[in-house]
């Protein structure tokens, strides 16, 4: 059997290959034994997403505990990743589990593990249980009727996207959204944000909101390179306002502004700053991962706000809001998480954020983030993923540490930092970045600048230095 390793957000394979029926008992089997040496009656809360076979496989997840006389609150029809994490919170579980490979191509799956807390399961207890994962299976659930664990009471059903819009309603004004004139659109992606979005705002475009476990054979990851088609759509209306897109899991978001261009997480992040210090009085801990641009820096040090950079991985974000004050919590691949809410990325709440925003100050998008430019001055990000051979990889980040690497081009290194990858920067404060995926055969470089097309060009200079 193959060994099985969470990455930097659960464990993920691909369908039939590794990810199987058996490989999920084992992981299952580890989780409700380290569940019952923390917990004496432990539960847990349980979905999936929109993926092929989730149902299969969530319910695989709850027959292995119910072979433990572990409590399953299994959801009713597919949900996202805040649902479940959400519904660890509300039903008082012990753990939350949602099969889910998030933006990944759509021949994968994967487990994601939920802590009490309502977000990520903490590093260290993760580890734990992937040291529990057996060789082989220990149980056969193809002998465990669900029947009988329904009348044994170790499984109910719950509605965990009520739970989630109820808990909306209760923490936003909708009807200032609904009754601002401004005109918005919203791309699921096939995910599993497209019935919960329906139900909170019923009159905006919706696009790829139906369920096709395949996704049309594209990754449903929230960049502007899979969003072509939504882009173009709101170009050719000429009368949207905003679009706001989820990943397959719904708890990364992207957005566009009028003129259907794509605005980054890392604009995205100073919004929500901006909106909740300046204009609603809200302090706290601002904490964004290591690929975030130093904007964030410059903005914080206007405002008086405390800054922590972690690794990638929003468990790293996660850790810190359990324990301090966050006002904003955030990464540069669209997982955001804001005071008020549960501490885990959620794409639709942040959205609901932002149209509250626009619809509060009476301001459009773009007018938003012109104010942001004011503050902080103007900037570009952009990132290019380098499909390798894991020997090039390896050779590449081997590089990297030995300090190989003197310039990129004609962009001459001025210092390094190497928290987590490997980001170089260049005299005028512009920098790359160089990170190896931790869920994917994938090197992701990332560039920033004060335009789009000098990100670019860094990236270029890059990509012919890598690959030379």
């Amino acid at each position: 059997m193959s060994d099985i390793k969470f990455g930097t957000d659960g464990w993920r394979a691909i369908i039939a290959k590794d990810f199987t029926v058996e490989n999920v008992e084992r992981v299952a089997h580890a989780t409700a034994l380290w569940l019952k040496s923390k917990h004496k009656q432990p539960s847990v809360t349980i979905g999936h997403d929109c993926r092929f076979a989730g149902e299969l496989f969530a319910e695989t997840v709850v027959k292995v505990m119910g072979k433990h006389g572990i409590k399953s609150y299994l959801s009713k029809d597919f949900v996202s990743t805040p649902m479940i994490s959400l519904g660890t919170v509300n039903l008082k579980t012990d753990l939350g589990i949602i099969i889910t490979a998030s933006h990944n191509p759509p021949s994968y799956n994967g487990f994601k593990l939920k802590g009490s807390y309502g977000g990520p399961l903490l590093p260290n207890m993760v580890a734990e249980i992937e040291e529990l994962i057996p060789t082989k299976s220990a149980i056969d659930t193809e002998s465990i009727s669900l029947k009988e664990l329904l009348d044994q009471k170790l499984i109910e059903y719950v509605d965990l996207e009520t739970m989630y819009v109820k808990h909306v309603e209760a923490n936003f004004d909708l009807d200032v959204i609904r009754n601002s004139n401004i005109r918005l659109a919203y791309d699921a992606m096939y995910g599993a944000g497209q019935n919960v979005v329906k139900r909170i705002l019923p009159d905006i475009t919706f696009l790829h909101c139906d369920y096709n476990p395949s996704f049309m054979g594209q990754a449903p990851e929230p960049i502007h390179k899979n969003l072509t088609e939504f882009s173009n759509l709101i170009k050719k209306s000429g009368n949207i306002d905003c679009g706001l897109v989820t990943d397959g899991d719904a708890d990364r978001i992207g957005l566009y502004d009028s003129k259907g261009n794509f605005v980054d997480s890392h604009h995205i992040i100073l919004l929500l700053i901006h909106y909740l210090h300046k204009y609603k009085g809200y302090s706290g801990k601002i904490c964004t991962a290591f690929s975030s641009t130093n904007k964030i820096a410059t903005l914080c040090k206007i405002y008086g706000l405390p800054l922590d950079v972690v690794k990638i991985g929003f468990k790293y974000i996660c850790e810190i809001m359990l324990v301090e004050d966050v006002l904003v919590g955030g990464e540069e691949s669209g997982g955001i998480a804001i005071k008020g809410h549960i501490p885990e990325r959620d794409g639709i709440w942040v959205g609901l954020t932002l149209f509250e925003f626009m619809a509060k100050s009476g301001k459009t998008l773009e007018e938003l983030i012109q104010e942001i430019y004011d503050l902080v001055g103007t900037f570009a990000f952009e990132r290019n993923d380098l499909h390798l051979s894991e020997e090039l990889k390896n050779k590449i980040i081997a590089n990297c540490k030995s300090g190989s690497y003197k310039s990129f081009g004609s962009y001459a290194i001025d210092r390094l930092d190497d928290l987590d990858g490997f980001k170089f920067y260049f005299a005028n404060g512009d920098w790359l970045m160089i990170r190896a995926s931790g869920t994917e055969p994938i090197l992701r470089t990332y560039a920033e600048s004060s335009t789009k097309e000098q990100a670019f060009a860094i990236l270029e200079a890059a990509k012919a230095t890598l690959l030379a």
